[in-house]
């Protein structure tokens, strides 16, 4: 008895391992039936997709070949986002004789509430003359050399020749000016905390004094009429003048005693990264190494060909991005699962509202070089990687269904520009 129940035991045990290896059998012959189903389901949508995405009508196909990423959206762009993307090459130009200027405000461009852009050239000698501002000016040379002043309200005087690279900030009513030097003036990238901005709107020295009433200017001036006949009687603002001499020459006629103890001016380009990877590059410039700048924090980014800004955001402020050179691309994720992703190239602006998502990546065969601007006195980032990292590992698989080998694999530390 004990011999048949010991053999029907040993006949159901293989029965059923048999049964679970058809089982499984079965079941990997439909998981790979199910792959390939859905392989072909998804090689029908995106033929589908293609489709409907044509466009045999008209084109502006120059558009289209700059902005890719725009014309076709990658799959994971979804919902709807602030404008991200705008450009200095799509503004009017107020020429001068001596220069010119175009600007990308809240009026071109509705999202940057925060930071207005200027862009200018100055010829060899010309001026952007004597004037001031209701906002900080915050400036990038993008060319050439200039000559700048700066007057504090105790009546001490900064003077200083900057070149491509540096940066200068000037505070909000304080006047100033700047002069193209030799041998081919200036081009430079202004900067103002404040969206409504317009370059227009300056307190210029020259219509101060032509809506002044001519006896008001005698008294104050201590001129007689033919010295007041002299004066200017509309506006100069960018104007051809005669190239300075020395700045050594400059700093004696202001004389030591009134020489301004701060320096308005700072060597960003030149300056030591604040981080350098294998994928590029970054310079952090705020109040912090930089103390007159109380207003505008900047980074100047460098990314290599492959490299990318990694998947961060900012805490308190919104970004204002110029860009320098190269191309590159940027995705803006907001709530609620809203996704966009638009193309950028040289005199680009770009725009991320505060805490957004995103990351620029450099899509061309050279460096990509863009600044990020802050409407506020400290540069101030939030890595995804990092903070991933510092979190338990069980909380993170949790959330993504990783394994503890390919967490580790995430970057602990913040690298700002990856490869």
């Amino acid at each position: 008895m004990k011999n048949e129940m010991d053999k029907t035991i040993i006949e159901n045990h293989s029965r059923r391992r048999f049964l679970g290896a058809g089982s499984a059998a079965l079941a990997a012959v439909a998981v790979t039936g199910l792959t390939a189903d859905a392989q072909e389901r998804a090689n029908i949508r995106k033929a589908e997709h293609d489709h409907s995405s044509s466009n045999p009508g008209q084109e502006n196909k120059t558009i289209l070949d700059e902005n890719p990423n725009s014309n076709m959206p990658p799959p994971t762009d979804s919902g709807d986002t602030v404008p991200i993307w705008y450009s200095f090459d799509l503004t009017k130009k107020r020429v001068e004789e001596g220069g010119w200027t175009h600007q990308v405000t809240e009026r071109e461009f509705p999202s940057s509430r925060d930071i207005a852009g200027v862009n200018m050239r100055l010829t060899a000698g010309s001026f952007r003359e004597l004037h001031w501002h209701t906002a900080d000016e915050w400036a990038y040379v993008l060319y050439g050399s200039a000559r700048v002043t700066v007057m504090n309200p105790d009546g001490s005087m900064f003077i200083e020749d900057v070149s491509e690279g540096d940066l200068w900030v000037f505070p909000a009513g304080y006047p100033h000016s700047i002069q193209g030097l030799g041998p081919d003036g200036t081009e430079f990238l202004l900067v103002f905390p404040q969206g409504s901005f317009s370059e227009d709107g300056t307190f210029l020295l020259s219509e101060w004094v032509a809506h002044t009433p001519p006896e008001v200017l005698r008294k104050n001036f201590g001129l007689d009429d033919a010295a007041l006949a002299k004066l200017p009687t509309g506006a100069l603002y960018i104007f051809p003048g005669e190239l300075p001499g020395t700045l050594d020459r400059d700093k004696t006629q202001i004389g030591k005693a009134l020489e301004n103890r701060l320096q308005y001016t700072f060597k960003m380009k030149s300056m030591l990264p604040t981080k350098a990877t294998s994928g590029g590059e970054v310079r952090i410039v705020d109040s912090r190494n930089f103390p007159v700048s109380r207003n505008i924090a900047a980074g100047l980014v460098t990314i290599k060909p492959g490299g990318m800004r990694e998947l961060h955001w900012h805490p308190t402020s919104s970004e204002w991005q110029f860009y320098v050179a190269g191309k590159g691309r940027m995705t803006v994720f907001t709530p609620v699962g809203n996704a966009r992703t638009m193309d950028y190239n040289a005199n680009d602006v770009g725009y991320v509202p505060a805490v957004a998502g995103h990351y620029v990546e450099n899509t061309g065969d050279t460096d990509l070089v863009f600044l990020e601007l802050f409407a506020s006195d400290l540069f101030q980032d939030v890595s995804l990687n990092n903070w991933l990292r510092h979190l338990p590992a069980e909380v993170v698989a949790q959330h993504l269904n990783l394994d503890a080998g390919s967490i580790k694999k995430i970057p602990e530390e913040k690298q700002v520009v990856l490869k």
